[in-house]
């Protein structure tokens, strides 16, 4: 017996599978964008670390500081005069304790723990105060601090003192160098495309005390008067629900390791010289791997940040540049075709490596006065903190309020390995905070960079 529906019910199945139809088709949407605004890795906050001022390096101390070293000779003593006269760095840096009392041949474990842990809790406990975020909130903990790996870990101590949850994902990062902080964050942003709604906390610093160097290599000499106590902690989100609480959001990342090549692997590295004497090794073939390594970056990051148009007369440029280099012109030879990154970014946030560093950074970009003025001022208060300088500079930005809603940012840094590292950030929100800079920003810049040494021990660039 056949059984015939009749019309009623035929409309009524048809409705019912369209219905389920545009359900399914709406939930695959939604799940679609869920996934997608999950992916955001937006930057939350940061506090910058402000050392007690008992602990800033005058020049008077850093004289003194050299001259403890009785192993130096007379040509060892204008040399590491001439460095920190030419160094770009004022009287406002920060040292260790250990350093500044007279210890920096024998530095205890007390010491290096003294160091970091001041630097770590300071910055958190300000952090986790103006976010009103509370430590049992974190879901991934991130420590790079290069030169100092103790055990227990230093992401076991802060979950420790903060009581955070057992199931908190924890991170701990060393020899990284001053690259460190891009590649947090490019780990961090790969673990919430695992998982939905995720904070995340990084801290950046270095450790001074037990790598100072007592020994008479130049090579070796130069980072003791580059390195400066400094750090930075900040938070990472990708809970959308926060978005409007967000300074900046990460547009993209790019990391260039050229650690393969057996120069940029040695041209800075920790090692001992001839004494037996440890110290942090770097080569005169550095500055050579930095533009390498500077290169590649580049060449990936300028796809990704510069407009259709630019990239358009970038390769009209460069085919015009070969075709008059085959011509052998003079006027033509040995110059090369640059890319305007100012058409991407408004903002450039250089690693603080020193002078000559800022200025090699600044020229290849075409940054002008302006746009290095950050980093030459971060050198300038803070000296060279390695991974954590560009939260500096980042600072020195949003408290002269240059940083507006829709600006881009661009993060530079290179770290031994050899690592060039570089990240793209959009401002979300007009930025305004003093932060570290609150206190002097004022002051900056200053009329004139002339180096407080140069007044007492400028002589030495005479002899």
């Amino acid at each position: 017996m056949h059984t015939v529906l009749s019309v009623d019910a035929m409309d009524l199945l048809w409705m019912i599978a369209t219905v389920l139809f545009l359900y399914s088709s709406l939930s695959f949407l939604w799940k679609a964008f869920d996934c997608r605004r999950n992916q955001n890795c937006y930057l939350f906050d940061y506090v910058c670390y402000k050392p007690s001022d008992d602990r800033k390096l005058s020049t008077e101390l850093c004289s003194d500081v050299i001259k403890r070293n009785k192993r130096l000779s007379m040509p060892d003593y204008k040399f590491l005069l001439k460095v920190v006269v030419n160094s770009g760095i004022s009287e406002e840096t920060y040292g260790p304790r250990s350093i500044i009392e007279g210890r920096e041949e024998s530095p205890t474990l007390d010491d290096c723990d003294d160091e970091v842990d001041d630097c770590m809790y300071s910055t958190l406990d300000e952090l986790f105060h103006r976010t009103g975020i509370s430590p049992g909130d974190v879901d991934v903990l991130v420590v790079n601090i290069s030169m100092f790996a103790p055990a227990p870990s230093l992401t076991s101590r802060i979950v420790n003192r903060y009581k955070m949850r057992e199931d908190v994902k924890t991170f701990n990062l060393s020899g990284m160098g001053s690259s460190a902080s891009p590649i947090a964050i490019d780990l961090v942003n790969n673990v919430f495309e695992t998982r939905k709604r995720t904070l995340a906390v990084v801290i950046t610093s270095e450790s001074i005390a037990p790598n100072w160097y007592c020994g008479t290599d130049k090579s070796m000499m130069l980072g003791n008067c580059l390195f400066r106590s400094g750090g930075c902690s900040f938070m990472l989100t990708n809970d959308p629900s926060l978005k409007h609480r967000a300074k900046m959001r990460l547009k993209c990342l790019v990391r260039a390791h050229s650690g393969a090549n057996d120069d940029a692997y040695s041209c800075a590295m920790q090692n001992e010289d001839t004494d037996g004497r440890v110290g942090f090794h770097l080569s005169k073939s550095l500055p050579k791997v930095a533009v390498r390594a500077f290169t590649e970056n580049l060449q990936a990051l300028a796809p990704k940040v510069l407009p259709v148009g630019e990239l358009a007369l970038y390769v009209i440029r460069g085919l015009r540049h070969r075709l008059r280099r085959s011509k052998e012109t003079k006027a033509y030879a040995g110059t090369a075709v640059r890319v305007n990154f100012k058409s991407g970014v408004e903002h450039f946030c250089l690693h603080t490596g020193g002078a000559a560093v800022i200025d090699a950074v600044g020229s290849a970009l075409g940054l002008n006065k302006y746009d290095v003025e950050p980093a030459r001022m971060t050198l300038h208060r803070w000296g060279n903190t390695s991974a954590s300088s560009l939260w500096y500079v980042l600072g020195y930005m949003e408290a002269k309020k240059r940083l507006r809603r829709k600006d881009r940012v661009l993060m530079l840094s290179f770290g031994a390995g050899f690592k060039c590292n570089s990240c793209l950030w959009e401002v979300l929100r007009d930025l305004e905070d003093g932060g570290a800079w609150e206190d002097c920003i004022q002051a900056y810049p200053p009329q004139s960079l002339v180096n407080p040494f140069m007044d007492k021990f400028g002589w030495v660039n005479e002899a």
